[in-house]
């Protein structure tokens, strides 16, 4: 539960909540042409199909330009009432053009549909290994990631990228063929396609943009304030925080509707900017045409069609438009999907052994008037190291880890892997490191074995076994066994059954420094302390971290760290834990 807390203070309204909370990696940004060429490495391996889809999308704009420009023509020549049989190959085209126009818009939704579907799907299956990996502060912003902001990944391919593409090579046929008529049309034509066609989508974009940035984080945010609402109801009245969270709910909705609205003005003003433009390049056309004795028939068709291609210009600024709005959305996907783990990149290496981490100096601040979360952090973690972290609630422990999964970046100070310094979801690049079991770690309405296959997706029932009984959930398996549901986020098990099956995936996955915060939590301290053990036993010369708040069970770590206010305030050895009531 997202509001779940043990006092009253967490649930003082937050004005300005981190950056992390509404979804922005602190400290790191990804360029809009970067997120861009991240997200379309998923469609090259659809390239032809999308090519194709192009081809239909160009061929149903030709059709209905050519069937606006064969209408014309025909109703203009027959004015002159000619024999039946000069119009005949001309009723024939309109007919066609408009069945095909028909045809061709079903193929391409079809033929676009069906690659930009099996491209989102690889995009979210990368993203919802990212965040079962690393998950973001709230778990309403990971929803708004799986779904909003996948979503922009379809509106890049079906709304802006494939109509742009079309429209471009229409204009261009257009363009040549006016100019097979005349060249001086044509070049009219051709500058009224430019200032329709680009000068003002480029404005478009632009104005959109300016409003645009805020609607992925307001979403966002507006998203983690319904989530806190519904499943966080009863602890809210509970501390009496309710008004205060629906007033902070309000005020991201006004403030999101406020932004679209301005958004709507905006478009408006454009799109009557390039009708009215639109109007006036066919007036242009047909004076330049009649200057230069073309037919009359030809006048018409000629304005008819430049009028045609003139709506071309209204689906560019769609395109444009709604490429600008979505750019937000792009760079919070490309976060998590990360660079390929190429030589040539530059990116930590994938680690085919263990990992030396080190944190020298670290420091992280979710606000510049707020005191730090953590401070001057140094630990030495290489491999084998055991290190245990207690202290007060809002010491800086989740931080910590948080600093060690690479979901937040440091301030100050440096998180070094290996001898390389790492930043905010630089672990993309070696995925198996470091995780294990958070505060916030989620069961999936499934069953017990989908949600251990998630740790390590090829392992067999004896692993999955193994694993449970290393997590003191052996017995529960083997009176239940692997295929009974858990129940949403496991509201069938009881809370220290939830506990130890989330700790059996975090066994399973056995990583190269495994991160545990409250492990036992729920568990009497006899079975806390025999199920520490085993956790321990099990990861035999790999790293591990433990934030807890017992001292108990400690002497088998190499250290343990005292947190308090972000500071460590004391280190200790096993001889401090025993002096200490371990």
């Amino acid at each position: 539960m997202t509001t779940s807390a043990a006092s009253p203070d967490a649930f003082a309204p937050r004005a300005d909540l981190p950056e992390a909370e509404h979804g922005e990696v602190r400290g790191r940004g990804v360029p809009g042409d970067a997120a861009m060429r991240r997200v379309l490495a998923f469609a090259y391996p659809l390239r032809w199909r999308f090519v194709g889809a192009g081809l239909l999308a160009a061929g149903t704009e030709a059709a209905g330009l050519g069937l606006m420009a064969a209408a014309t023509w025909l109703l203009a020549t027959a004015a002159g009432q000619p024999p039946l049989i000069a119009l005949s190959i001309a009723i024939v085209l309109v007919r066609a053009l408009a069945i095909g126009r028909g045809v061709l818009r079903y193929g391409e939704r079809l033929a676009s549909h069906d690659a930009v579907l099996r491209m989102v799907t690889e995009v979210r299956a990368r993203i919802f290994a990212a965040l079962v990996d690393r998950p973001p502060a709230r778990r309403a912003d990971a929803l708004s990631r799986m779904v909003s902001d996948v979503d922009a990944v379809q509106d890049l391919v079906i709304r802006v990228l494939l109509p742009m593409a079309a429209a471009g090579l229409v204009a261009v046929a257009a363009v040549g063929t006016a100019l097979l008529a005349d060249p001086a049309t044509a070049l009219v034509l051709l500058a009224g396609l430019l200032v329709t066609g680009v000068a003002l989508p480029l404005l478009a974009a632009r104005l959109a943009r300016h409003g645009s940035a805020r609607l992925a984080p307001l979403r966002a945010a507006y998203a983690v304030d319904t989530v806190d609402l519904v499943h966080g109801a009863a602890d809210l009245a509970a501390f009496g925080a309710r008004p205060e969270y629906e007033a902070r709910g309000a005020a991201h909705a006004d403030e999101l509707a406020r932004v679209e609205r301005a958004l709507a003005r905006r478009s408006f003003a454009v799109d009557a900017a390039a009708t009215a433009f639109g109007g006036v390049t066919a007036m242009a056309v047909m004076i330049t045409a009649m200057s230069r004795g073309l037919p009359g028939v030809w006048l018409a068709v000629l304005a008819v069609a430049t009028l045609a291609a003139g709506e071309l210009a209204l689906s560019l600024l769609a395109a444009a438009r709604k490429g600008a709005e979505i750019q937000g959305s792009l760079r919070r996907v490309a976060e998590l999907l990360g660079e390929p783990a190429t030589g040539a990149s530059g990116g930590l290496p994938v680690p085919d052994g263990s990992v030396h981490l080190r944190l020298r100096g670290a420091g992280v601040r979710y606000r510049a008037d707020a005191p730090p979360a953590l401070h001057d952090i140094d630990l030495d973690l290489p491999p084998g190291r055991r290190v245990a972290v207690v202290g007060p609630s809002g010491a800086g422990k989740s931080t910590l880890l948080a600093l060690l999964t690479g979901a937040i970046a440091v301030d100050t100070g440096s998180v070094v892997a290996d001898g390389t310094p790492i930043t905010a979801y630089d672990r993309e690049r070696w995925p198996a490191a470091v995780t294990g079991l958070l505060a916030d770690a989620h069961l999936f309405h499934a069953s017990v074995r989908d949600n251990l296959l998630l740790a390590r997706p090829g392992a067999t029932d004896g692993e999955l076994v193994a694993a449970c009984r290393t997590a003191g959930l052996g017995d529960w398996v083997d009176a239940h066994g692997l295929d009974v549901r858990v129940g949403e986020d496991g509201a069938e098990l009881s809370g220290g059954q939830r506990q130890r099956l989330a700790l059996a995936r975090a066994v399973l996955a056995d990583p190269q420094v495994l991160l545990l915060d409250e492990p036992t939590e729920g568990l009497d301290p006899a079975q806390a302390d025999a199920v520490l053990a085993a956790v321990l036993a099990h990861r035999g010369d790999r790293s591990v971290v433990l934030v807890t708040h017992r001292l108990t069970g400690l002497d088998a770590f190499d250290e343990v760290l005292v947190l308090d206010g972000g500071s460590v305030r004391e280190r200790g050895t096993q001889g401090w834990v025993r002096a200490h009531g371990g």
